[in-house]
């Protein structure tokens, strides 16, 4: 394909606007629809990145648009992405496919029929320092992996209407981490423990979730991988992997504005962590969108496919029912 690549995007809120952002940057490729519920927030942003506001039923008729990006609620994923596939597009689609197991077996399924790219927003694997860990530990250079350790903490909850239709901290927040954990691991957990309890805000407890969480995921081979959640850390969005091999540790820690450092009689003082994702993933969401671009025009794989939202959404939900058990979950595939 050496045409530029028409795409639309459903969904003209936070996320979408940043995708949207992302693409009318490329200059091969042309956001040509923008689509949204809320009409004055989608036209403000066609007029902006100058597309056209429309509705989704032109996005599917018009045989030039070779691509969508669903940024829209999570409860309409799963329909547009069968919508898109049907339609022949290439689909990016923001994390989850849906929070319903069953129904994102049938939409994948519709995808595979359809054999149109389906790439999922799981943006960490895009982040250049986590990648160069991946990058490393695949290359072997602390031996064989044995622990991963992740940690993912929000600088405060979201809003409570948000907890309420989420889907629940593990399939909401730790699900980008469940991810991370199997594209670190290199093979599927086979056992998940889970705890948690709700300690931030006593309000996400009356909404049915907790706020704070730890699990434990063990592979067939042995390898250990321990998630750490919470929905609040004072000093800012704290993001942080740590692998140990057989000869060695990787590391990365957190994104701060600078690298400044300052030592003195009083101590050592240093910048926060970036406070927002946006701000510490920005680089991440650029290359996402950039390996879509590449995936559609080779017809190689994404690099995150459904599949790999299929499996996340699996863990999710054996934590959730080992936290509601107390004890470890068998994961069946």
């Amino acid at each position: 394909m050496s045409k530029k690549i028409v795409m639309a995007l459903l969904g003209a809120g936070r996320i979408g606007s940043i995708h949207a952002t992302t693409v009318a940057q490329q200059n091969d490729v042309e956001l040509r629809y923008v689509v949204d519920v809320n009409e004055r927030a989608g036209r403000q942003l066609a007029e902006k990145l100058n597309a056209t506001f429309s509705d989704t039923n032109t996005v599917m008729a018009d045989g030039e648009v070779d691509a969508v990006i669903i940024a829209t609620a999570t409860d309409t994923h799963a329909d547009l992405i069968e919508l898109a596939a049907n339609s022949g597009k290439a689909i990016f689609c923001e994390k989850p496919v849906d929070l319903n197991f069953n129904k994102v077996e049938r939409c994948l399924k519709v995808v595979a029929e359809q054999k149109v790219p389906l790439a999922l927003g799981f943006n960490r694997r895009f982040d250049p320092n986590f990648s160069a860990l991946q990058q490393q530990l695949k290359a072997g250079r602390i031996g064989e992996l044995e622990m991963v350790s992740i940690t993912s903490r929000d600088p405060s909850p979201p809003p409570l209407e948000y907890i309420k239709v989420s889907g629940g901290l593990f399939r909401d927040m730790m699900i980008h981490d469940f991810d991370m954990a199997r594209w670190l691991l290199g093979e599927e957990p086979v056992e998940v423990f889970a705890t948690g309890s709700c300690l931030v805000d006593p309000d996400i407890a009356v909404a049915g979730d907790i706020d704070t969480a730890m699990v434990i995921l063990k592979t067939a081979s042995g390898k250990l991988c321990q998630i750490s959640n919470s929905r609040r850390a004072s000093y800012g969005y704290d993001q942080r992997v740590e692998v140990f091999g057989s000869e060695g540790m990787l590391r990365v820690e957190n994104e701060t504005s600078n690298r400044l450092e300052c030592f003195d009689s009083t101590g050592v003082i240093a910048d926060k962590p970036l406070y927002f994702f946006l701000e510490r993933y920005a680089q991440a969401y650029r290359q996402e969108l950039e390996d879509f671009v590449s995936a559609i025009r080779s017809g190689d794989e994404p690099l995150v496919t459904g599949n790999d939202g299929l499996e996340a959404l699996r863990l999710a939900n054996a934590a959730f029912e080992s936290y509601k058990s107390g004890i470890p979950v068998v994961i069946k595939a």
